[in-house]
């Protein structure tokens, strides 16, 4: 059983179909490219959802995994370990919250979030009981839990899955008068994406994040930012938030945060927020062990030498130059910032998927989203040389369609 046809056999016949992968079946990868199992080689234009900002197999990373899976991987939050105190720290530091609450994926630190915020608005706004609500976007994406999929309004992610947990509104992305509107005494939060990446890497107007800090905290209301897959680089900054100059009362971390190599998730807030969470009522056996946070301060330690921000806005500019060139020639619209794009394909052409395809046979990997959108993030540790040939790629698996 090694050829790609026969592990995707086995893959489709022996696991739930919740995933409708491309024909690729990957064995190894180093930087920012991926080698299946026949040889073939392909430059990884996704980064696993900005999981891998930091590229494959970073060596920085990987040193530090190593080092700890020699000495220690998880005591439980039973105790202590010497490896926490450092993350709480460093993330603490280059969020600018005082603490941090670590949990191991980015949905369970939504989940978090959301605890947090309610356990707030009764202990500390003064919200009656079982009253609180939270504001939420149309075409959010912040995970697969049955409370998260209760504000989904993706039909495939939500549909079915109910009865759905009460207590939120959800206002249309890009709107500060609509989420004005939703707001009552009841309000703990208000949850969003600086940039919203599952719908297809969407922007909001210039100025929204900023309206929204000013009325969140004109009203009393946290602001929660999900910076998932738009935070730790990717957008250029350390946080897209950074882009308007914007610090939100929570800050929701997961993907790159685990270098690719484990998953770590945490929120950040101060004192006067997280400490309304006691002993008992929150936690995770997993969350913030010992080898998470060996992995979360080496990319800490990326991140404080600003290197790949920098590297990312200015990456980035010439990805998004070239992909504006295309408009007009079998693309619709570019979307994006920093080295992570949204794509429109014509659909007269073709869909985002038939395109993924076409790239594939190209030796590029990316993924479609919602129909026609195609989503471009490669690893920050792209070349220009590299980054270039796979925009000419693209343009050349657009043309095939004519």
């Amino acid at each position: 059983m090694s050829t790609t046809a026969e592990l995707i056999e086995v893959s489709e016949r022996r696991s739930a179909h919740n995933y409708h992968p491309l024909p690729v079946v990957i064995h190894e990868a180093r930087g920012a490219w991926v080698t299946d199992v026949e040889g073939k080689r392909y430059l990884d234009f996704l980064s696993g959802y900005s999981s891998l900002n930091f590229g494959h197999g970073n060596p920085k990373i990987i040193e530090a995994a190593q080092e700890q899976l020699k000495n220690l991987t998880l005591t439980s939050r039973a105790f202590y370990h010497d490896q926490f105190a450092r993350f709480c720290a460093g993330l603490g530091d280059l969020t600018g919250k005082d603490m941090i609450l670590p949990m191991n994926t980015g949905a369970e630190a939504v989940e978090t979030a959301i605890k947090v915020a309610r356990k707030w608005g009764y202990q500390v706004k003064g919200v009656q009981p079982e009253q609180a609500n939270i504001i939420v976007m149309e075409d959010n994406f912040h995970g697969r839990t049955t409370t998260i999929v209760s504000f989904s309004t993706d039909p495939d992610a939500r549909d079915d899955f109910g009865p759905y947990t009460p207590g939120f509104r959800v206002v249309k992305y890009g709107s500060v008068e609509a989420i004005r509107e939703a707001l009552d005494e009841n309000t703990v939060a208000v949850l969003l994406e600086p940039i919203q990446g599952e719908a297809g890497v969407l922007v909001p107007p210039d100025g929204y994040l900023t309206q929204v800090r000013e009325l969140c905290t004109a009203e009393g209301v946290l602001m929660i930012a999900d910076e998932i897959q738009s935070g730790l680089g990717r957008t250029g900054r350390t946080f897209a938030c950074d882009h308007e100059n914007v610090v939100p009362d929570v800050y929701v971390l997961g993907k790159a945060l685990g270098g690719g190599v484990v998953p770590v998730s945490a929120i950040a807030a101060d004192q006067d927020v997280l400490g309304v969470i006691k002993p008992g009522q929150h936690g995770s056996t997993f969350g913030g062990n010992p080898l998470a946070c060996a992995v979360g301060n080496a990319v800490i330690e990326i991140l404080n030498t600003g290197e790949f921000q920098a590297r990312a806005a200015e990456l980035g500019d010439l990805l998004h130059a070239r992909l504006r060139g295309m408009i007009g020639d079998g693309v619709v619209t570019v979307r994006g910032r920093g080295l992570w794009a949204g794509v429109d394909i014509d659909p007269s052409l073709a869909t985002g998927r038939e395109v993924s395809k076409a790239l594939l046979a190209r030796g590029v990997l990316a993924k479609d989203t919602h129909g026609s959108t195609i989503r471009l993030a490669p690893p920050i540790v792209i070349s220009e040389e590299d980054l270039l040939w796979a925009v000419e790629q693209l343009a050349d698996a657009i043309a095939s369609f004519r």
